[in-house]
């Protein structure tokens, strides 16, 4: 059973995400299974049950792979000392990490492109891709920078995640992907150097 549930959960996003969420319905995701809407039924109530399956997934995930890297999965009010700990280093290397999270990984890659495709249709799929692909981003840069004691945080933390946020449209549709991710990584680099720059200059 548990299998099945993972099979519809994860066919249901790819589809999602090549046709947008609005343009699939259960008869499409039971098909792409080969499956009958009755089976798809048994394991999840409806479409939007199977996205709040997704998002939830996705939030997991993204707190995980936080967690992975070594840095904060909340905010600088929920966990200061946490923000406290990290550094340069720590960002340009979580910067890098989920970059290819975001265009490597299926799952992760797969609710990127749906909020892309969505994001102008409904409130809450523009208020997903600001989390996960805009704002939150920014603001988590932010909170990170002002931690680490640098004025202008919020410009700084615009400047860092920029090249993220025009590379992953890059990427999709870039023949030689591998230079994609070597452009990121040398961006990030010039990023550590800077930001290592300016703190040295504030002591």
């Amino acid at each position: 059973m548990g299998d099945t549930k993972e099979r519809i959960l994860q066919t249901a996003l790819m589809l999602f995400a090549e046709k947008g969420y609005a343009a699939v319905s259960v008869s499409d995701i039971a098909g792409a299974l080969g499956i009958t809407k009755g089976a798809l039924y048994r394991h999840y109530e409806s479409k939007r049950d199977i996205f709040d399956s997704i998002v939830s997934r996705m939030a997991q995930r993204d707190a995980a792979q936080a967690d992975a890297d070594g840095m904060p999965s909340g905010t600088l009010v929920d966990m200061p000392e946490a923000y406290r700990a990290a550094t340069v280093d720590n960002a340009v290397a979580f910067a890098k990490s989920m970059f290819r999270y975001w265009t490597q990984d299926p799952f992760a890659s797969a609710f990127r492109r749906m909020l892309t495709l969505e994001q102008y249709k409904s409130p809450e799929m523009g208020a997903l891709y600001q989390q996960y692909l805009a704002a939150g981003p920014v603001g988590y840069m932010e909170d990170l920078f002002s931690s680490l004691g640098l004025p202008r945080a919020h410009e700084r933390a615009v400047a860092f995640y920029a090249p993220m946020f025009l590379l992953y449209s890059v990427y999709d549709g870039a023949a030689d992907k591998p230079a994609v991710l070597s452009t990121l990584d040398a961006l990030m680099e010039d990023a550590r150097e800077q930001l290592n720059r300016q703190l040295k200059d504030m002591r």
